[in-house]
């Protein structure tokens, strides 16, 4: 679980903001999303075939 102990002499909002970089860094969010919808397996690897596709393409166009 993830926790901020706020220091001396630090003011609250940026602890908040040391907990938030904690959290999307953690990628709690991320993975709650992912749970909340049912995506089937063959979907899953579409979109995986999809992307590295995309990141493939996008490596060749920088090596130009």
């Amino acid at each position: 679980m993830i926790g901020v102990k706020v220091k001396d002499n630090e003011s609250i909002d940026r602890a908040i903001n040391r907990f938030k970089k904690m959290v999307t860094r953690s990628r709690v969010l991320n993975e709650y999303k992912e749970r909340q919808q049912y995506t089937k397996p063959s979907e899953e690897r579409r979109e995986a075939l999809k992307k590295s596709i995309r990141e493939e393409r996008r490596r060749q166009r920088d090596n130009y």
